[in-house]
């Protein structure tokens, strides 16, 4: 609790808040710094005479910062009205917090009254030390701030955590430690002091004495007195105003400026904003432990550096002990370099350390405080400052947010020794930012006796020219879309050859390659044009009616699986791409890896898990279809919806492109009539599910024999 600590002081006097009342700008002040903070207002600007003219809208009236300020933005150390001639020019003085403070115009006159029943000079005006908005008193004065009884208990409790053993309250000079409590007299008594002040007979005998620490808590958990109403100091809270966001007493609600506003029950209200304050707290609770794990990391990030900085230093004096005399001369300046680097660093890193544990220590400080609060059993001391309660940690939260946890500087250090040139060049010698750049390589070959399609998929070769010196850390292939569009890229690593799965049967692609390094890139390959297989290219007018044609001779079937960079974010995919669920209620799309413009094709799909009677969909369509709704709702998608399906059951989707059709079978069960007429364009197999199904994709597969016959005999 000692981080809290700052959050129970005075922002004037540095001390813990002593009687503290609530400014209307939700910051606190002793109320003896709030009259020494006082000062006079010229008339013009008193309450009365703007009620008078018109221009009062509350009790207290802010003043116009434009025309009158008792802050200096440009940090002079001096505060003056800056609209009044008469009004004397004073400095500024810093409380221990070091929060600007500013002096009375006069010295208060001598009274013998408290300070929130001494008299308030006429038209004073108040400052707040925190955030400098300045108001003007009303005939109340002093007495017209709401008392922050909670910001009071959690003092006293602070105070008592943090006091040493409690001693007898009856000793008269040097107080002995307590041993007992009476819950009664509300006495803490040494062993002399119970013997001879409370004696165990006649009605003390009957007092309930318990042991010190048991008699702090219970003096702890005793009910304080009820908050009264500022307005009306004889009524106690018992409704909230929602507008003016305030306790509120019988009285203003029937005849105060409270009448006609919404107010609601105070515990209700109560209990609201405490559960307000704890979600609040959730977040920046999570924000502190999140800064704590990163202050690990950043002096970890020390030692590291500390590590990386001796490793380098070694590496650096062996280098140079190796070129003899003449690196001997350079051997100085060089780790003078690295050293600097590494006082840089380190210097970085230890200035963002210092920030993060100061802003972690007010966090954590304020969290404490907020706690405390929470553990108060007056709802109308805490309504008073939850709002700002509230507004502070989400400040604070969106403060830790915005790039504070990241760190502003690297462990590594990206500097390295060139020792390749000559004796006669050491006195060129220099750090170099990266490694000596090398050429790019030379354009790889490709190999065109290895290079061949089958089916939908390409295969393709390639290597480095045989005279290369420069070698090549990986290559990249791009193929067209087979339309004559654009490249894109299929292939990215280390390998000479690499398959393409996928591709459009009966259509022409063109292929090249590059390669790469830490340097840059190659120029690209010759272009390489390739044909995928036919998908059915069968004629039906040559054929004698009576002749049979095995449809399924003439067909080369397509292998694929599903496509998991075109597939929504909540697809989940495993088994080779080839099993689907989803981690969403709602619907979602995949796609499979092959688009189908021409032929006929046929694939299945197992239903592996059904529950809660959802709803999937299966079918075709286009690469732009929708991912986030059911397949089939917008007009890129061709698809069956069957709320009859079970788990085990098998859908086989055909697609005919040479008739422009699209089919649906159930169980070897063809459904209905065909489906779908006149498709035509490019389609990829599609499936929407959500969580509550599991679907295995089955390619490769022929016909049925059902539509063979009937398309042989067509």
């Amino acid at each position: 609790m000692e981080e809290m600590e700052e959050e129970l002081k005075c922002p004037v006097c540095g001390s813990f808040y002593r009687e503290p009342i609530i400014l209307p700008c939700s910051h606190n002040l002793c109320q003896a710094c709030a009259r020494n903070i006082l000062v006079q207002t010229p008339e013009s600007e008193s309450p009365q005479s703007r009620r008078a003219s018109g221009s009062g809208v509350s009790d207290y009236d802010y003043l116009d910062l434009d025309k009158m300020s008792l802050y200096s933005e440009a940090d002079s150390g001096y505060g003056s009205y800056g609209g009044f001639a008469s009004a004397p020019t004073t400095p500024c003085q810093k409380s221990p917090n070091g929060v600007r403070v500013f002096p009375p115009a006069m010295p208060p006159p001598p009274t013998h009254l408290s300070p929130a029943l001494a008299p308030v000079p006429r038209n004073s005006c108040i400052t707040c030390p925190q955030c400098h908005r300045s108001l003007i008193l009303d005939d109340r004065g002093l007495r017209g701030f709401p008392k922050n009884r909670v910001l009071e208990g959690v003092i006293d409790r602070y105070q008592q955590s943090k006091a040493a053993a409690l001693k007898c309250q009856l000793c008269e000079k040097a107080p002995k430690e307590a041993t007992v409590m009476c819950e009664q007299c509300d006495v803490f008594y040494c062993d002399p002091c119970r013997l001879r002040c409370h004696p165990p007979r006649g009605p003390l005998a009957k007092h309930r004495l318990v042991p010190p620490a048991q008699g702090r808590v219970s003096r702890r958990l005793s009910p304080r007195k009820v908050s009264t109403c500022t307005d009306h100091e004889l009524e106690n809270h018992s409704m909230y105003c929602v507008q003016c966001k305030m306790p509120v007493c019988y009285q203003c609600l029937e005849e105060g400026k409270h009448s006609s506003h919404e107010v609601k029950a105070l515990g209700a209200m109560w209990k609201l904003h405490k559960s307000q304050l704890s979600q609040a707290l959730n977040g920046l609770s999570d924000r502190a432990k999140e800064a704590k794990e990163f202050l690990v990391q950043l002096r970890n990030m020390v030692q590291q550096i500390q590590e990386n900085s001796v490793e380098f230093e070694a590496c650096l004096v062996a280098q140079c002990d190796a070129l003899i005399d003449a690196l001997n001369r350079r051997k100085a300046q060089l780790l003078a370099r690295v050293n600097k680097e590494h006082e840089h660093k380190l210097k970085v890193v230890r200035d963002q350390i210092s920030h993060c544990t100061v802003k972690l220590r007010q966090t954590t400080g304020l969290m404490e405080y907020c706690l405390e609060v929470i553990k108060e059993n007056d709802p109308s001391g805490f309504l008073q400052i939850s709002d700002a309660l509230i507004r502070r940690v989400h400040l604070t939260e969106d403060q830790w947010g915005k790039g504070t946890l990241t760190p502003r500087m690297t462990t590594d250090f990206d500097l390295s020794l060139d020792n390749s040139p000559l004796l006669q060049s050491i006195h060129q010698l220099d750090f170099v930012q990266m490694k000596a750049s090398s050429p790019v390589p030379a354009t790889p070959i490709l190999q065109l006796e290895e290079c061949c399609t089958h089916n939908n998929s390409a295969t393709l070769s390639w290597k480095q020219p045989p005279l290369s010196t420069v070698p090549a850390e990986g290559y990249i292939l791009e193929l067209d879309d087979g339309s004559g569009g654009q490249f894109r890229e299929v292939y990215v690593g280390k390998e000479t050859m690499c398959t393409v799965d996928g591709l459009h049967f009966n259509s022409t692609y063109n292929a090249r390659v590059k390669a790469f390094n830490k340097t840059g890139v190659s120029p690209y390959s010759k272009t390489l044009v390739l044909q995928t297989s036919e998908g059915c290219n069968f004629e039906t007018q040559s054929a004698p009616y009576s002749q049979l044609v095995d449809i399924k001779k003439l067909l080369a079937v397509a292998w694929f699986a599903f496509d998991p960079g075109s597939a929504h974010s909540d697809i989940i995919l495993s088994n080779d791409n080839l099993t689907v669920t989803c981690s969403s209620y709602d619907d979602r799309v995949v796609l499979g890896k092959t688009g189908f413009s021409k032929g006929v094709h046929y694939w299945e799909l197992t239903i592996d898990r059904y529950d809660n009677h959802p709803d999937p969909a299966f079918g075709v369509a286009r690469m732009d279809v929708m991912k986030d709704v059911m397949l089939g709702k917008d007009d890129k998608a061709w698809a069956i919806t069957e709320g009859g399906i079970t788990k085990g059951a098998t859908i086989g989707v055909l697609l005919d492109l040479n008739r422009k059709t699209l089919t649906f079978f159930i169980n070897d069960e063809q459904q209905g009539p065909i489906a779908f007429e006149n498709v035509e364009g490019l389609f990829f197999p599609a499936v929407s599910l959500n969580r509550n199904v599991q679907v295995t994709l089955h390619t490769g597969i022929p016909v049925p024999d059902f539509y063979s016959s009937r398309a042989s005999i067509a």
